[in-house]
Order: structure tokens, then C-alpha cells, then sequence
């Protein structure tokens, strides 16, 4: 054990598969507090320094955590070396250990010297090392790179994903020869459809088949069977679901599985891209045939989860109409239904979700979701609101439950109250996303507009935290909109670049360089950018009005960001309200908050989008020696 260390009391300990081996951590013993000097002559502060691994935010974030971090070390108690066996240090955090505990090798990941980078961007790459679990020797297997490592549950592969060049990668602990998995797959194996100015994650690992003789590794589509060895690749589906855009993925129906036994049934979830319908194929494992369609329904699926002594899955259905119900099932076409968990929602109007298409003015095909009231009459004329995020049309089948809300709209309750919701999909341009809500909000808004039961003058729009930024936005180049609601939302990229995610501790940089921002530069090198996206500067051009709600412990937007959007507006004399709960992060945790934003946004929609009476806190304010006492519920006559 190094100098100075211990075992560590907060570590996991745990014996090897066979028993002859014990795992634990060790750490370095903490230094002690000098109790000699009294506390009122301690000085209390934080002390940054540009050669730091990490902000002071984040180590004071991880504080605890740190404290209590071991480093994997095992002895081997019942054999004659008792040696203990040092495998991972302070330069050493991270170790992955095989399934197979008794396997010879761990691996162990170090991004050591390249930790200041993830300011901005993002993360760090990292050095690959075996580790001999009996010597303690090490290996490097490759030098730094930005890669998703994994190893094999037997433990004679490592497995990972350069980012750079987008293949999969093998490298065999026997032999030590490192294989390209993919480049002969013809496809691709990083996000197809990535829109943010960083490198295309991948779409994952599935599963190992039994003693590491294949990896499946999933493609946008399909599921690849690939040799480790020698990179031989098998499409497991048969290329039907990029020939026909099914998105199947492996559902693990035994949670107890570490890797998928030979010959055995494999049971498939999927989803058809186009009209969002889920349901489930099977395919043998070791079978030339395609998978075998089961079921695809204008439904969801949970996972299959299969009966240890029996034939039976059980499993739960729903829809936007119909809300969760567990199911059991042998073949997953004859079924019977276990429970009815919502059986009070055939009382109320509920809705109808439908999946919409368009064309946007530069020829971009877009998909989202309309939501109708149950009783929709399309003789007569409705509000709508339009809420959005990025990309929302997959969930067409998700049921929402009505509830106090924790910031974003409450559908169910708005459509039941008579509004049409409309959720559009939104894809981005790097350097220009504001403008990209742009083009795909405001067209889809425009096709629906068509129809004559869209009341086309009360039409209002929603969106929390990016979806509250892109409605700060979106009311700065068009005044169709007869009112917004912005929750935490960015208002000026230039004063948000440099700031702090508090509920992390690490800077923002990389959010506007490498991922949902979507800049894609520093704000010196393209200040321009960072001005053309900020609501900030176009300001007065708005002329609807618009609630801001922004709150004073939010650790992801800086909160002074929906002061600046509200003070500029109030000094330009624009209709604008914020509202700011006290010691609420950003979303409503408090549940009597999540009521109040609830009656809140209910009153201001209802008054700008029907016509209803002003209540007192929209018309008048609250002021601070009633806070407590009037919430300025009541409506103004």
C-alpha cells in the first residue's frame, strides 16, 4: 500500500467470482484539522488557480465525494502470495472490471494532464492501460484520446469508440492486436442526425454474447453481431430497419443477465421512425432468418421482462389516451391487462395526440405532435400553444398525466381546458440556432394556422430553460405570437459564455462550443454569433407581452440572466413579468410552487389567449409587504 494510506472505510468490497480474490479501496489518509487555532482566526476562502484540474465551483461541489474516493487494490487471502495489489491511484481514478472478476487484466482510464481542456470542451480524453491484477504492472493500449471504453464481461477485450475517426475499435488482451470493428459496415456508427458542434456520439453497445465471442453493436437502425477478433460483421436484423426506418434495439428480459446465452431467442424492441408506432420482433441468436415481426402498435411498450419459471412476459402499454397499464402476455398478441391505473380519467375531457408534417421555407421536413381536446369541434375556432424543447414527435405515444408542473406546460390540463398544444420538431444550424427555431417554430405554427379551427390571433408559444431561450428569441423576430412564457431562460450569450452551472460547479464554455448552444466557436474568435443569438440586443423589437420565470437557485441558467431580459424590457416599456421562487432550482422541486406556477401560467394564457379577466398579480403586482399574505389570485373586475 503506498505511504501514508489506508484501507478506505467508504469503499466497495466485494470477493472475485470464484472467491480467491478480494476487491477493496484504499486512500490516502486525510490530513487533520489543526484544532489548535480558534475559529474566528481561520479565514474562509477559495482560492482558484489557472493550473487547477478543476474550478474551485466543481471541487467544492465534489467535495464530499472526494473525500470519500478510494482506489481499487485487491489481495488474494486464501492463496500463498497475500500481497496486496495496488491497481488504481490518484492518477489512476477509473477502473472498469470485467464481469469475470477472476479475469487476469482491469482496465483503467487516465485522463490525468488534459482535465483543464473540459472547461471547454466538455470532457477529456483519456490514456488506455491493462493493469495486471496479480503484479499490478500496467500497459498502455492507447494514448490519449476523446473514446467510450468498455471491456468484455469474460475480460478478453477491450471495446471503444474514437470519437474522431466513428468506428468501433477491439484490442484482444492475448494477443495485443487492435482491430477497426466497423469501417467495413458501411454505415455509420456515430449520431446520424447530430447537430451540435461537437463529434457524433455513438449509438452504443448492446450486449456480448456468451464467453466474448461477438459484440452487437447498434447503427442508427439495425444491430451489428462483430467478431472482436477479427472484426468479421454480421447485421443481426438484416438491414430491415434502415431499409425500412425501424430503430430496434435488444431488450434484456432477464435483469440478472451479464451477456446473452448461445441460441437463445433475442426480443427486440423497435420504432418506426416515420409514424412513431412502437412494438416488438424476435430473432434467434445464430439464425440466418430476419427478425420476425410481433407486434407494432399506435402505442409504448416498457421493456419485456420475463417470468423466471415460465413462459409469461410482463410488461406495460400506453398511449396519450390510455395511461400505464401493466400486461402480461406468452406471444405478446393474446394479453391480459393487470391493473387500471387511472380509471378517474374517463371523468374529464381529455385529448387526442396526432403526429403533424410540414415543410419549412428553406425545404426542411419537419414532423410534431398536435394535441386536440376530446371534444374537438372543428367548426369552431381554438387557441393554441406551441411548446418545444428540440425534438419532441418520438414521444406521440407518451401519456401525460396532469400534475402541478415543475416548469414546463402542463398538456393534458391545457388541451382538457380547451387549447390545442402543438409540439414541433427542431433541427439546427451550427452558429444560428435562434434562427433555427425560426424556421422550423414559426413554419410549423404557419401550416397549422391553415386550418380554419386554429384561432390564428391567439396563438402563444412555451418552453423551459433551452426552450425558454428560444422563445426570448422567437418574440424578437416576429410579433405573431399574442403571448409568451420563458422559463430560465438565456438572454445574453456574451455575459452566460464565461459563468458557472452551479448545480455542477463547472464553467459553460463548452455549452456554447461543443454541445446544446450550438455557437461553436469562443466568443472572442466570433462575437458577432453570440450577438445575433442573444435576445438581449433585439430586444426592442418585441411587442408581446411575455412571463419570465427564473429563479434564484438555479444551478444550470444563471439566474441574472432573466433579470436582464426583464429589466431591459421594463425599461423599454414592453409587458413583461418575472417571476422568481425563492430557493427553487431550475425546475419547481417545492410541490406548493409547482400548484402556484400552475394557477399562474393557467391565468396568463387564459387571459391573453381567451380573453379572461386580468387577476390582480398580472394587473397590479404584488408588492413585498403582502408577499406571504395576497398571491394576487383573484381577478380584476
Amino acid at each position: 500500500m503506498p505511504d501514508k494510506w489506508a484501507v478506505s472505510g467508504d469503499g466497495k468490497v466485494y470477493f472475485s467470482k470464484s472467491g480467491g480474490s478480494l476487491f477493496f479501496n484504499t486512500a490516502p489518509i486525510p490530513k487533520a484539522i489543526d484544532t489548535t487555532i480558534v475559529d474566528f482566526e481561520v479565514a474562509k476562502l477559495d482560492i482558484w488557480n489557472y493550473k487547477d484540474d478543476y474550478l474551485q465551483p466543481q471541487q467544492l461541489k465534489n467535495l464530499q465525494r472526494e473525500l470519500r474516493r478510494g482506489y481499487l487494490a485487491v489481495i488474494r487471502p486464501v492463496s500463498g502470495d497475500k500481497k496486496l495489489t495496488q491497481l488504481g491511484d490518484i492518477d489512476m481514478r477509473d477502473i472498469l472490471v470485467p464481469d469475470n472478476t477472476d479475469a487476469g487484466f482491469v482496465l483503467g482510464l487516465t485522463d490525468t494532464g488534459a482535465r483543464v481542456q473540459s472547461q471547454w470542451e466538455g470532457g477529456s480524453g483519456q490514456e488506455a492501460y491493462l493493469i495486471n491484477t496479480r503484479t499490478g504492472g500496467r500497459v498502455r493500449i492507447n494514448d490519449r484520446l476523446k473514446a467510450r471504453y468498455s471491456i468484455s464481461p469474460d475480460g478478453k477485450y477491450v471495446v471503444w469508440f474514437d470519437v474522431k475517426d466513428q468506428n468501433w475499435h477491439s484490442y484482444s488482451i492475448a494477443t495485443g492486436k487492435k482491430i477497426n470493428l466497423t469501417a467495413n459496415t458501411g454505415v455509420k456508427m456515430g449520431e446520424e442526425e447530430n447537430d451540435v458542434p461537437d463529434d457524433p456520439s455513438p449509438y452504443g453497445i448492446s450486449a456480448w454474447e456468451q464467453h466474448d465471442k461477438n459484440v452487437l453493436i447498434y447503427d442508427r437502425y439495425d444491430i451489428w453481431s462483430i467478431d472482436p477478433a477479427t472484426g468479421n460483421a454480421l447485421n443481426l436484423t438484416s438491414s430491415i430497419g434502415r431499409k425500412n426506418k425501424i430503430i430496434f434495439r435488444y431488450n434484456y428480459t432477464d435483469p440478472e443477465q451479464k451477456f446473452i446465452p448461445a441460441k437463445t431467442m433475442l426480443w427486440l424492441i423497435a420504432q418506426n421512425e416515420g409514424n412513431k408506432q412502437w412494438g416488438f420482433y424476435k430473432k434467434e441468436l445464430g439464425s440466418d432468418a430476419a427478425p420476425e415481426k410481433v407486434v407494432m402498435a399506435a402505442n409504448g411498450y416498457s421493456g419485456l421482462q420475463k417470468a423466471k419459471n415460465a413462459a409469461g412476459f410482463i410488461y406495460t402499454k400506453y398511449s396519450y389516451r390510455q395511461s400505464p397499464d401493466v400486461y402480461i402476455s406468452s406471444d405478446l398478441k393474446k394479453e391480459t391487462r393487470l391493473s387500471a391505473t387511472n380509471p378517474q380519467q374517463s371523468q374529464y375531457n381529455w385529448g387526442t395526440a396526432e403526429l403533424v408534417e410540414w415543410t419549412t421555407p428553406k425545404g426542411y421536413r419537419s414532423k410534431g405532435i398536435l394535441y386536440k381536446p376530446e371534444d374537438f369541434d372543428p367548426t369552431k375556432k381554438y387557441p393554441m400553444i406551441a411548446y418545444f424543447y428540440e425534438k419532441l414527435s418520438d414521444g406521440l405515444y407518451s401519456y401525460i398525466p396532469p400534475a402541478p408542473t415543475p416548469s414546463r406546460l402542463p398538456i393534458s390540463f391545457f388541451v382538457s381546458n380547451g387549447y390545442l398544444v402543438f409540439a414541433p420538431d427542431i433541427s439546427y444550424q451550427t452558429g444560428h440556432p435562434g434562427a433555427s427555431a425560426v424556421e422550423f417554430v414559426n413554419s410549423g405554427v404557419e401550416a397549422l394556422k391553415k386550418n380554419a379551427w386554429v384561432d390564428a390571433a391567439h396563438i402563444g408559444i412555451q418552453g423551459q430553460s433551452w426552450g425558454g431561450y428560444q422563445v426570448a428569441y422567437l418574440i424578437t423576430q416576429t410579433n405573431m405570437y399574442a403571448a409568451a412564457w420563458a422559463g430560465a431562460p438565456v438572454a445574453n450569450m456574451t455575459s452566460a459564455y464565461g459563468g458557472i452551472r452551479w448545480e455542477t460547479g463547472v464553467n459553460r464554455q463548452f455549452q456554447y462550443e461543443k454541445t446544446q448552444s450550438r455557437i461553436g466557436a469562443t466568443l472572442w474568435e466570433k462575437p458577432e454569433l453570440y450577438i445575433e443569438n442573444s435576445p438581449l440586443f433585439q430586444l426592442p423589437k418585441v411587442k408581446t407581452p411575455v412571463m419570465i420565470m427564473s429563479n434564484d437557485a438555479d444551478g444550470a441558467v444563471p439566474w441574472y440572466q432573466g433579470i436582464e431580459m426583464f429589466t431591459a424590457l421594463r425599461r423599454l416599456g414592453k409587458p413583461v413579468w418575472l417571476l422568481q421562487y425563492n430557493g427553487e432550482a431550475h425546475n419547481l422541486v417545492q410541490r406548493q410552487n409547482r400548484k402556484d406556477i400552475s394557477i399562474r401560467e393557467q391565468q396568463f394564457f387564459d387571459h391573453f389567449l381567451k380573453g379572461a379577466p386580468m387577476p390582480v398579480w398580472l394587473e397590479k403586482g404584488v408588492p413585498a409587504i403582502d408577499k406571504g399574505k395576497d398571491w394576487g389570485f383573484e381577478l380584476e373586475k
